[in-house]
């Protein structure tokens, strides 16, 4: 069975997350025994990213980490497959932050970013695909 990495790697649709993560050093975590949880915004979202863009933080990735702490957030501690969200959950992320789930309508957005694929298994944890990028604060 693929890792939750190589699946992630393997959807044209995540490609500049995969840069991203490949920048931050954060595949040997994501590698890893797990279980983890990807909230994997698809490229469409990092377009959509403000003057501080995404090209930006990986480029200035050896200076500081502002890109890993963004990319650590999207990545959740623990296996979750859609069904196992609940409305006002806070979750725990790899960076030790937590992020919000707001269910309305059967609609499961975390930090406001909608679920579009989901429960995608590998051997490490799954993965959902995401319409938005969100900070830490």
């Amino acid at each position: 069975m693929s890792t939750i990495l190589q699946i992630a790697n393997a959807d044209k649709n995540l490609s500049t997350l995969m840069k991203g993560v490949k920048a931050a050093h954060l595949e040997e975590t994501l590698n890893g025994i797990g279980p983890f949880t990807i909230l994997a915004p698809v490229n469409l979202a990092f377009g959509n990213m403000t003057p501080d863009n995404f090209d930006n933080m990986v480029k200035q990735q050896s200076t500081n980490n502002r890109l890993s702490d963004m990319l650590s957030y999207h990545v959740l501690t623990g296996k979750k497959m859609l069904r196992d969200f609940r409305n006002g959950q806070k979750l725990p992320t790899v960076n030790g932050k937590e992020v919000e789930v707001t269910v309305i309508d059967g609609e499961v957005r975390i930090n406001g970013a909608k679920i579009l694929a989901k429960d995608r298994q590998g051997s490490n944890g799954v993965v959902h695909s995401i319409d938005s990028v969100y900070y830490p604060s």
